[in-house]
C-alpha cells in the first residue's frame, strides 16, 4: 500500500509519530520517503538516534511549524500522503494561552489543507480527539474546528485529486501526560490523587492508533470521521491496578476536564454508521453516495440519539487486564 510512496507526518516526533515511523519502516521497507515534520530540533536529534538516515535512507527530518504555511508547502513537495498529528494538546495550557492553541490547531490545520492541495498530495489523514466531541474546553473546541476544516476541505479541492479524512480516538494508553505514567511515578508515595471517583476513559494503544490511521489511508473516501470500537476502564481501577495499597485522594476535576470521554454525540447519530470494528460519522455533504459507502463497508445506521462514550460502553477492562497491559506496553517488570 505504501511502498514507493512518500509520506509526511506533522508532529512526527511525538508518541504517535515515533510508533507510526516504527511500524511503517517495519511493514513497508520500500517506502520512498518518510518525512518527519516538527519544530523541535532536539526531539528530532533524539529520534534520529533510533531512526537514523544512514540506516533508513528513506527518512527525512524537516524542521518546521504547521503555523508556517510556506515552510509546510516546501516540505510537502512530491508527498503522496500526509498524517497530521501536530497539535497543542495540554488542556490547562490551552486555557491560559488560547490564541497560541488556535494558531497551531486551527490555522495550522488550514495550512496543512492548503499545502496538500497546492502540492498534489493524494490523501490526508488528520488525528482528532474525544475532546472534539461536544467540547467543554478550548483544546477540544480547536480540534472540533480542525475536524470541520478537514471535512469541508473535500469540497474545495477543485481539479486536485486529494481526499481529507479524520481519525478520532481518546487518550493513548501510557502516552506522555496520561494518567498511567503519572500513577506509576507516584505509586511509591503511598497516595494517588484522583480527580473524580466516577471518571472513565477509553483504552487504545499506540499500535492500535497507528493501525486505525493505516486503515484510513487505505479505505477512506474523503470527509468521514473514523472512530474505533475500543474498551473502557475506570480510573479507580487503574489506581488499584498500579498501587493497590495506596490511599486515594479526591482532588477535584481540573479546568476543562471531562468525567467521561465521548466520541460520538447524540447529534452525530443522525450521520453515523456502525461497522464491525469502528463507527463512521459521515460528512453532511459529500461527492459520493452514503448508500454505496454503507454497502461497501457492510455498515448500518445507528439509532437516533445513539451516543458512544466511555461511561456507557459495553466493553470494560478489569484490574488484571490493566496490569497485563502495563506489563506489555509500558513496563515489562511491573509488579504492583
Amino acid at each position: 500500500m505504501l511502498n514507493q510512496k512518500s509520506i509526511l507526518i506533522t508532529g512526527g516526533t511525538g508518541s504517535f509519530g515515533k510508533k507510526f515511523v516504527e511500524i511503517i519502516l517495519k511493514n513497508y521497507p520500500e517506502i520512498k520517503r518518510l518525512v518527519i515534520y516538527s519544530r523541535d530540533e532536539l526531539k528530532q536529534y533524539e529520534m534520529a538516534k533510533t531512526f537514523s538516515c544512514e540506516e533508513y535512507p528513506s527518512i527525512r527530518y524537516f524542521i518546521g511549524d504547521v503555523r508556517d504555511g510556506e515552510r509546510l508547502k516546501r516540505a510537502c513537495e512530491n508527498i503522496d500522503v500526509i498524517i497530521h498529528a501536530a497539535a497543542l494538546k495540554q488542556v490547562p495550557a490551552a486555557e491560559y494561552n488560547p490564541m497560541e492553541c488556535i494558531k497551531t490547531n486551527v490555522l495550522g490545520a488550514e495550512n496543512v489543507i492548503n499545502a496538500a492541495i497546492s502540492c498534489g498530495v493524494k490523501k490526508v489523514i488528520a488525528l482528532s480527539t474525544d475532546k472534539a466531541a461536544a467540547p467543554i474546553n478550548l483544546y477540544g473546541a480547536t480540534k472540533l474546528c480542525s475536524d470541520k476544516l478537514f471535512v469541508a476541505a473535500n469540497g474545495t479541492t477543485g481539479n486536485h485529486d486529494v481526499r481529507f479524512s479524520v481519525v478520532r480516538y481518546g487518550n493513548v494508553f501510557g502516552s506522555r501526560g496520561s494518567v498511567i505514567p503519572f500513577f506509576m511515578e507516584r505509586r511509591n508515595s503511598g497516595v494517588l490523587p484522583i480527580t473524580h471517583e466516577d471518571m472513565t476513559r477509553f483504552h487504545i494503544s499506540l499500535e492500535e492508533g497507528v493501525n486505525m490511521v493505516l486503515f484510513a489511508i487505505k479505505e477512506a473516501w474523503g470527509g468521514e470521521t473514523i472512530i474505533p470500537k475500543i474498551p473502557s476502564y475506570r480510573i479507580l481501577d487503574v489506581a488499584k491496578a498500579v498501587a493497590p495499597r495506596a490511599d486515594l485522594k479526591i482532588v477535584g476535576l481540573r479546568p476543562g476536564e471531562k468525567i467521561h470521554e465521548e466520541m460520538v454525540t447524540e447529534m452525530d447519530s443522525m450521520n453515523t454508521i456502525e461497522c464491525k470494528s469502528h463507527y463512521v460519522i459521515l460528512p453532511l455533504t459529500s461527492t459520493w453516495s452514503s448508500e454505496e459507502f454503507i454497502k461497501k463497508f457492510d455498515g448500518k445506521k445507528v439509532p437516533l440519539f445513539f451516543k458512544y462514550n466511555s461511561r456507557d460502553n459495553h466493553d470494560w477492562l478489569s484490574i488484571d487486564q490493566i496490569r497485563e497491559l502495563i506489563r506489555n506496553q509500558i513496563d515489562p517488570n511491573f509488579n504492583p
